[in-house]
């Protein structure tokens, strides 16, 4: 006979599914980093007596739940079980709602404590320990076993609906997906090569490099060997992870035509957006008594949940329909639903970054996640970007002149170590193989300041003040990092009468110390691109396994579909551009009219893109002409991207983002 199914939580997510009430409020923030939270409670450990057990495992049932988690400490002398929380700035000013969460937690695990040791009574402390000064306050309060047994059953109660939905949810899910068919009349050339290696490599636990042409349903390709693979490899959560918006609406698109027709799956797809695009009060700060989407958000949420759960494909629109009929933030739902979610399409950010929180999520919660790496090659550069950390003094300068009066001393220091670092700097760049420990301390200190002026004054900070603090946190993060694979350098301009100022950047060069841990704690990771020659540079630089499979899927196109035409005699260095206008008009309009159709021309920068748009159109009004614009938004930019600008035969020009990048013209589909 078979046991009954049952369903397991962590502690922290069920206290945060059941204890969370009020307001969305994030005023007592930014919390401290990981490493400031394990230093501090390993600090708070040490202080300890002899026999103090850290990290205690936990495990407790009620009917069909169990949870599992790890106590920060006991002390079996004195019978108190210790809940530690690291912080910043000042403790009074915690919102209430915060300090019940920890409660809550605090008296779940001395609940589980009484069961494992039998014991009668228990004193429970809440320990805030202040990362600055490194003060430890203690709130102990003692339960009887009775007491917490009780409590523990009360939130348990509280959940199981939803955790009996979820079983359910997943049980359908994955029969589903074993009865799931490919939606296309057959696999195109080198497709079924690919999702075959994709299948393979989640069943054995490997990471996969596959390097595939572009036009063979790559995006199908993968996706659907992983939904194929949820139940056989036990799978919580597929992730899809890309490097542009485009890549979304393709993972979107993809998963809409799997399970299109397969009612019998249930598969809730997420589109994860960034927060300034998910934003409906850009000018409030997040707190209930500035956003009125923030007041009352925990207070809200099981209805939005309830009702997104229902929703097979949550894109940015649904996800922002929902959220609103409940007066809740989109953006904050999106990360509950996360949780929630089979398959989360979002940008690399979301797993790879320091902050990560997705990966968070599947750390905290044992989550067996695979993930899928869209145009992998983007990696190599993103992953660069997000391990290092840029500080413009110009942008110091202008925040020194409208700061609060309290700040204005720690942010003067900082410009004072600032021009001490670069005044010996004779060239305009220059590399340095050592932090700029003093810089680094001034930083530390102003950022300090900042966070507790922040603290007392949630809407205080101007927006250049607010970016300048968090661009400093983020030195501060990546300084922690600093190794071999890091530069640190100095761009410095000079102003005229003895003044200069200076671009400091800690830059990482090598990302794969921070992305192998990413890539090895899924159950595989599946790096697709059109480009991932050579192999050794980007298994080196990606961090990949040692025994990460490579496959190189043949290209179904012939080289006779390439025409590839070098046009010499027009040189577009940014001395001639003027004369090179009219020639490559009349080139773009010869090619045009020798094989009508749709083509794309790239250019290096808005202002020569504009200058021969203007320049064709007055020319050959006749051709049809779609030009990107300087901001354009997301949706005409992916239909720009896309082909759907054109009903008719037509020219799209472009900015191309590599400043290397001259004039081109691509023809995309007759």
């Amino acid at each position: 006979m078979n046991p009954a199914p049952s369903y397991s939580i962590a502690v922290r997510a069920l206290c945060e599914f059941t204890a969370k009430v009020g307001d969305l409020d994030l005023r007592f923030t930014p919390s401290p980093t990981a490493l400031e939270g394990i230093a501090g409670h390993r600090t708070v450990a040490s202080r300890r007596s002899e026999g103090y057990q850290a990290e205690v495992a936990l495990e407790g049932h009620y009917q069909t739940l169990t949870v599992k988690g790890r106590a920060d400490g006991y002390d079996p002398v004195r019978q108190c079980l210790e809940e530690v929380k690291t912080y910043r700035g000042e403790l009074a000013k915690q919102p209430a709602n915060h300090r019940q969460l920890h409660w809550a937690q605090a008296k779940i695990y001395g609940g589980l404590m009484c069961q494992k040791l039998q014991l009668p009574h228990i004193d429970v402390a809440l320990v805030y320990f202040d990362i600055v000064s490194e003060k430890e306050t203690c709130i102990t309060q003692r339960f009887e076993a009775t007491q917490l047994q009780a409590f523990f059953e009360a939130q348990c109660a509280l959940f199981l609906a939803w955790a009996e939905q979820e079983m359910a949810h997943r049980q359908a899910r994955n029969l589903g997906a074993q009865s799931l068919v490919f939606p296309h009349a057959g696999f195109r050339s080198g497709q079924r090569h690919l999702a075959e290696s994709v299948f393979k490599a989640v069943s054995t636990g490997r990471c996969l490099m596959a390097q595939a042409p572009t036009g063979i349903g790559k995006t199908v390709g993968t996706l659907f060997p992983m939904l194929k693979a949820l139940a056989p490899q036990q799978l919580d959560k597929v992730y899809f992870l890309t490097a542009k918006t485009p890549g979304r609406k393709l993972a979107l698109d993809a998963a809409r035509v799997i399970t299109h027709g397969a009612s019998s799956m249930p598969l809730r797809v997420l589109e994860m957006i960034a927060r300034d695009k998910a934003c409906e009060h850009p000018d409030k700060a997040c707190h209930g008594e500035s956003c009125p989407l923030a007041r009352g958000f925990y207070d809200r949420l099981p209805g939005a949940r309830a009702a997104a759960s229902q929703v097979t494909l949550l894109d940015q629109a649904a996800l922002r329909e929902i959220a609103l009929a409940h007066e809740v933030c989109p953006y904050y739902l999106s990360q509950e639903m996360a949780r929630w979610a089979d398959v989360v399409v979002a940008d690399y950010n979301y797993y790879f970054d320091f902050s990560a929180l997705l990966f968070g999520l599947a750390q905290a919660n044992g989550w067996t996640v695979a993930t899928l790496v869209d145009e992998a090659h983007n990696l190599v550069e993103r992953g660069r970007q997000m391990y290092s950390a840029t500080l413009d003094q110009a942008t110091l300068t202008s925040v020194r002149k409208t700061a609060p009066e309290p700040l204005k001393k720690s942010l003067d220091r900082v410009n004072r170590q600032w021009n001490a670092l670069h005044a010996p700097q004779v060239a305009a760049y220059q590399a340095y193989e050592k932090l700029p420990e003093k810089l680094l301390q001034a930083l530390a200190n102003c950022t300090t300041a900042i966070g507790d002026y922040l603290n007392d004054h949630p809407q205080g900070l101007d927006s250049g003040l607010q970016a300048f603090y968090f661009d400093a946190l983020q030195f501060g993060r990546v300084a922690e990092t600093f190794d071999e694979h890091f530069l640190f350098d100095i761009h410095k301009r000079e102003l005229g009468r003895q003044r200069s100022l200076s671009t400091l950047c800690l830059r990482n060069v090598v990302p794969a110390a921070f992305l192998r841990p990413r890539l090895t704690a899924a159950r595989s990771t599946v790096l697709f691109s059109a480009t991932l020659s050579p192999r050794h540079y980007y298994a080196d630089l990606l961090g990949t396994p040692g025994d990460t499979v490579w496959i190189d899927v043949e290209s179904p196109f012939k080289a006779e579909q390439l025409d590839v035409q070098v046009v010499s005699r027009i040189s577009t260095r940014f001395a001639h551009r003027q004369a090179s206008l009219e020639p490559i008009a009349a080139l773009m309009a010869r090619q045009f009219s020798e094989r009508p159709g749709n083509y794309l021309a790239f250019f290096s920068s808005f202002d020569y893109l504009q200058q021969v748009a203007g320049l064709f159109a007055e020319r050959y009004p006749q051709i049809a002409l779609w030009t990107q614009s300087r901001g354009m938004g997301e949706a005409p930019g992916r239909r720009l991207s896309s082909g759907s600008w054109s009903t008719a035969k037509a020219l799209a020009l472009r900015c191309w983002a590599v400043r290397s990048a001259r004039a081109s013209i691509c023809r995309v589909h007759a």
